[in-house]
């Protein structure tokens, strides 16, 4: 069985961690499978958004300590960062979903623990359960986020609050999270609320969501004066572009816009 399943319907893919007989605990394999899985999604210019989840009763417990500990060989393998990516097995598992040029959304259930908490904070959005339970975990066990969760935990949270979580390792509920930042909204259905999230954007021109994501995320920390150059970069680009003008007439018909693949 795959550790990451894929169904695409719509232009909107669907996106599972299967490991549910394990809390969809991370292991080296699956991680490996969620890179795999990423680029490949990034190929499909017609694809509009993704939806990550997690399988039975949990997003993810975080990661599979006793399976990955196994081969010492391995996690250096895994910790060495790729040439020119900059990130390593474990880093490029969640950063990759930041890669995707469209939105992705992760809809979050039961434990959200440790690097589930990372992948979770890889997405755009994040909608949870009010009593999903949720933990930057790694600080039980005398380590810290490595899976780029210091970067994503700085952009949704305060400083203090970044470190408290980290430093206490506490559990709290998706109500909590939600009033910390770390969720974007609270469903009793993440699924099926995350999905029509995932509709509602797959209505606005591809390039226009790739070019928001590119540049909030590319420039969230740039100075201002590489903010402003980013910005006219990306609409002079959008301003003469296909979809920009189908999205243009709709707009003036009153009419539901039918896009072109992503450029």
């Amino acid at each position: 069985m795959p550790l990451v399943t894929t169904e695409i319907n719509d232009g909107i893919a669907q996106v599972r961690l299967n490991r549910p007989e394990k809390l969809n605990a991370l292991t080296l394999d699956l991680l490996r499978e969620l890179v795999a899985t990423a680029k490949e999604l990034r190929k499909n210019r017609d694809l509009r958004a993704v939806v990550i989840a997690g399988e039975g009763d949990a997003f993810t417990a975080g990661l599979d300590f006793a399976s990955v500990l196994r081969d010492p060989k391995k996690i250096v393998g895994a910790f060495t960062p790729v040439p020119f990516r900059g990130t390593n097995l474990f880093q490029e598992s969640v950063w990759a979903w930041r890669r995707l040029p469209v939105p992705v959304i992760a809809a979050v259930h039961g434990h959200c623990l440790g690097g589930g908490v990372q992948i979770a904070l890889g997405a755009d959005f994040r909608i949870a359960e009010p009593d999903s339970q949720w933990s930057v975990l790694e600080g039980k066990w005398g380590i810290i986020p490595d899976m780029t969760g210091i970067r994503s935990l700085s952009e949704v949270v305060g400083l203090d609050t970044a470190k408290k979580l980290t430093m206490t390792a506490e559990q709290f509920s998706g109500e909590r999270a939600y009033e910390l930042g770390l969720v974007t909204e609270l469903s009793a259905d993440p699924v099926a609320t995350a999905t029509a999230f995932a509709r509602k954007l797959s209505e606005r021109s591809p390039d226009q969501l790739a070019a928001a994501k590119r540049l909030f995320n590319d420039t969230w920390y740039a100075p201002i004066k590489r903010t402003f150059s980013r910005e006219r970069i990306e609409q002079l680009r959008l301003l003469f572009g296909e979809n920009t003008k189908i999205a243009r007439e709709a707009a003036f018909k009153r009419e539901k816009p039918t896009y072109k693949p992503r450029r």
